[in-house]
């Protein structure tokens, strides 16, 4: 496999090394890894291939689908709408949603969506598969949901319903779709390669995912996996109903939807920019995404706990994941750290008490249900480096 590719600041090599060394397991495909401190980039890496056929180079501009890491920018684009005041976090969604305002859910609110607290982790009614790929169908099923439980008594991690719980009020209180939205006001806003429904003229430069074979995961994986498959579960519903949630990833159906909450394609240098800003408190050097109150209520501990959905202890903000109280559950940064880990790998997150913003993406999908040791192992490296810097 070609060297490593890229810049970094000889004070992180060990970090650049253990990239490497990653890189050389036989069934490693393609990955990036981006850094910033402060207001400057410190390792910004790539290395291996795009293609299933271990032909295509992955490039510098290389995009990959990240999966969940997309959903803090959705969170941050609700908050935006928060901040302009078309949208309140704690009103009924009905005012903005009418349609919404049944089975149960006329007093669910942004905020419990976003804290994964409302009960609607899923659809329970089997759905065709095309339904993934047509808004008002998705729409139509989670305003005819009762919730699985009595929203704000508990949480459950929401997967893939997320993107239409909150789309759907962004869209009528933006009058642009979502995805369009995020692409505007969070992606271009900020200088990010990073698209939710990425334009035709972009397809080409989209890593093809794959999974690492012979890799079980730990404890929770396997929990995780075995309540997947039984068919009516809670864990099944919301990864698996409509089944094209897990078939789809490398269609160009999928890569030209607009869901936020797990089809986000861009790159770990954009993931790193998302973070650095908000390791910033939403705002540096003229840009600014976010008003810092917002970003902090972001930070702020929502939902704790044995979660129903992924069946492992969680830990959640506003539309992110906070330090995890487990082995292999957090960041690798120390408490203050927040973000989203994406399915299969892919990591973005900052630390603001040491202005850290971190990304990192891969084609080569792991089983783990949080982190990924991967991307796990370099933040701590990371973290050792920076420590050693103090």
């Amino acid at each position: 496999m070609a060297e490593v590719q890229g810049y970094f600041d000889p004070r992180f090599e060990s970090v650049r090394a253990l990239f490497a060394e990653q890189q050389s397991d036989e069934q490693a495909r393609g990955a990036a890894l981006c850094v910033t401190v402060g207001g400057d980039t410190v390792l910004d890496l790539w290395q291996g291939v795009m293609d299933k056929e271990n032909q295509q180079v992955w490039e510098q501009d290389t995009l990959v689908n990240v999966f969940s890491c997309t959903k803090p920018l959705g969170a941050v684009a609700i908050l935006q709408q928060v901040q302009a005041g078309t949208l309140e976090l704690d009103a009924p969604v009905a005012r903005v949603w009418p349609e919404f305002a049944v089975a149960g859910k006329d007093q669910i609110t942004l905020r419990q969506i976003l804290s994964h607290r409302s009960g609607l982790s899923a659809v329970s009614i089997p759905l065709p598969p095309e339904a993934l790929f047509n808004w008002p169908a998705m729409t139509h099923a989670l305003e005819q949901q009762t919730p699985w439980w009595q929203p704000d008594s508990a949480h459950g991690y929401a997967p893939v319903t997320y993107a239409w719980l909150l789309g759907e009020p962004l869209a009528r209180a933006s009058g642009e779709s979502p995805g369009a939205y995020i692409n505007q006001h969070i992606c271009q806003a900020a200088g990010m390669d990073f698209f939710v429904g990425v334009p035709d003229s972009d397809l080409e430069r989209i890593a093809s995912v794959s999974r690492l074979r012979n890799q079980f995961g730990d404890e929770y994986a396997r929990a995780l996996f075995m309540s997947m498959g039984q068919p009516e579960s809670l864990t099944a519903k919301a990864f698996g109903n409509p089944t094209s949630m897990m078939t789809s990833t490398n269609r160009t159906e999928w890569q030209q939807a607009e869901i936020f909450s797990a089809n986000g394609t861009g790159n770990a240098r954009s993931l790193a920019r998302f973070w650095q800003l908000m390791a910033h408190g939403g705002s540096l050097d003229g840009v600014s995404l976010l008003d810092s109150q917002l970003v902090n209520g972001m930070q702020r501990e929502h939902s704790a706990g044995m979660d129903k959905t992924l069946l492992a202890p969680t830990r959640f903000g506003l539309g992110c994941m906070l330090e995890q109280d487990y082995e292999g559950g957090g960041y690798g940064m120390g408490p203050q750290a927040w973000g989203h880990p994406g399915a299969g790998g892919s990591l973005g997150f900052c630390d603001p008490e040491r202005q850290v913003g971190f990304g990192y993406v891969t084609n080569t999908m792991g089983p783990y249900v949080l982190m990924d040791p991967r991307a796990l192992a370099l933040s701590r490296e990371l973290a050792r480096c920076l420590q050693q810097l103090d």
